[in-house]
Formats: C-alpha cells, structure tokens, sequence
C-alpha cells in the first residue's frame, strides 16, 4: 500500500449491527473506513493485505448461538487465520468492540501471550443476570504497550451487552496481564476508584473492560467509544461542549499510528 491514507476494514454481516456506527467513528478520526463482509472475505482472504486497520464490531454475530462470539471466533481460526497471522506479522492493527472483543479473545488472539492462539481469557454472563445498557466511566493504562489508548483521559463510555464480565483462565493469567501492562482500561468510579456495580457493570474480574496484546496494537473492550462520536450522544449532552464525542480520541490514537508507522513504506 502506497501513499499516506490509513485504510480500515470493518467486518459485517451474520448478526453484526454496530459496523456502520464505527464505520462512521474510523472515518471522522481520519481513516478511509469501508465495510467488508465476512463472507467476502473468507472467499478472499488476500482482501485483507489491502487494510491498515481491522475492526470487528458490536452485535449478535450468528445470534450468539453457543455464547457471544463463539461462533464467529471458530470461524475465523478455520478460515482467517493465516491472514490474521499476516496482518498482525506486518504490525498492523486489530480492534474487537463488545461483541468483537468477544470474538477475538475466544479466537485466541487477545491476549496471545505466547503467541498460539490458546483461549486464556473469556467473556461470559453479566454477574447481575441481565442485558446491561448504560453509560459508565473508564480509565485507560498509562504506561501499557497500547497504541490504541495510550495518553488517554478517563472517560464516559456506553456499554451495552448480556455477556461482558472478563474472567481469567487462572490467577497466573491475571498477574501477568497485570504485570506486563495488558490491561488496556477499567472501569472506574466518578472520583477515579475502584467501584462496583452497577459502575462495574458486569462483575468483570479487577474491573477489566478491555485488554491489549504484548504488542499493543490489538484492543478487545466491552463499552462502545463509537457511540460517542458526538458530543450530543452522551446523556448529559449540555454540559459537554463542542461538538467532537471523547469516543474519538481512541481511534484517532489507532488512525495516527498507523499513518506514522504503517502507510508510506513498502511492504507495509
């Protein structure tokens, strides 16, 4: 890819129903942002070397039949995986919202510590035992690998899913995300703390609400940073100001380091 424009492909099709809102949010923090479906794209892989950037959206792919994303996660280690491999070789991008957090880490490639693709984490039934749809606040790593938050402010985000609470395969798999700072953002108090539900919305272990790999540049959260785009999507819209929704700021973070890292050099 030639030239300096940072191009993204956001996965649709089969249940996904948030692809054209972050569609929308990739294109106005920079990036030529086209929907592909994934039909298309297990007919041709190869589509994919023509992209910067990855996106897997929120929704039901396949009904969640079987879990929130199990379906879509085995289809994609049978059929993409080679090219997952390729595009992350190249150190491009990948980013998996609500249902597409869901789909990456049962697929294995969040977090990926080892690089096998083996299921360390999950994401299973709210602790409260209900769809969950509400604004909540959350606060981004500091000093992680991740490219996508890094240098963020905390911020109101909304969430909106049935099966968001982050587990652990092992007390050892959490000390390590711990330890090598993979845990990208949490879910935060008003005044900055630890909380509890519903602040948490989901019983999520240390109030994980989203995860980077070693490489950190594949992010998995739950809450929807394209659900605020704008200004007047949050609900207390008077007191924001300006017209630019701080959900922006993240893929504007993705967007800028693919165009100073990625676009421009052969072979990228």
């Amino acid at each position: 890819m030639g030239g300096n424009a940072v191009r993204t492909c956001v996965i649709t099709g089969f249940g996904i129903n948030a692809d054209e809102e972050l569609r929308l949010a990739f294109q106005l923090a920079g990036s030529e942002a086209v929907r592909v479906h994934v039909s298309d794209l297990i007919a041709d892989p190869g589509l994919l070397a023509g992209f910067h950037i990855l996106a897997f959206p929120g929704g039901f792919s396949y009904g969640d039949h079987l879990g929130s994303g199990k379906v879509f996660a085995a289809l994609c280690r049978r059929t993409l995986r080679p090219a997952l491999e390729a595009h992350a070789g190249r150190g491009r991008l990948i980013i998996g919202i609500c249902n597409g957090f869901q789909v990456l880490v049962k697929m294995g490639i969040l977090p990926n510590r080892a690089g096998a693709w083996e299921r360390e984490t999950s994401l299973i039934h709210n602790e409260s035992g209900k769809f969950e749809d509400r604004w909540v606040r959350v606060s981004f790593q500091g000093s992680g690998p991740c490219v996508w938050t890094r240098g963020l402010a905390d911020i109101d985000m909304p969430v909106r899913h049935g099966e968001g609470r982050f587990i652990t395969a092992s007390g050892e798999v959490l000390a390590d995300l711990e330890r090598r700072g993979l845990v990208a953002l949490r879910y935060v108090s008003r005044d900055g703390g630890r909380c509890s539900y519903p602040e948490n919305p989901n019983g999520s272990v240390a109030d994980i609400a989203g995860i980077s790999d070693p490489s950190g540049r594949i992010l998995g959260l739950m809450p929807h940073p394209e659900a605020f785009s704008f200004a007047e999507n949050h609900p207390d819209r008077d007191r924001q100001g300006g017209s630019e929704g701080a959900g922006l700021a993240l893929f504007r973070r993705g967007v800028e380091f693919a165009r100073e890292h990625l676009t421009g050099r052969a072979g990228a």
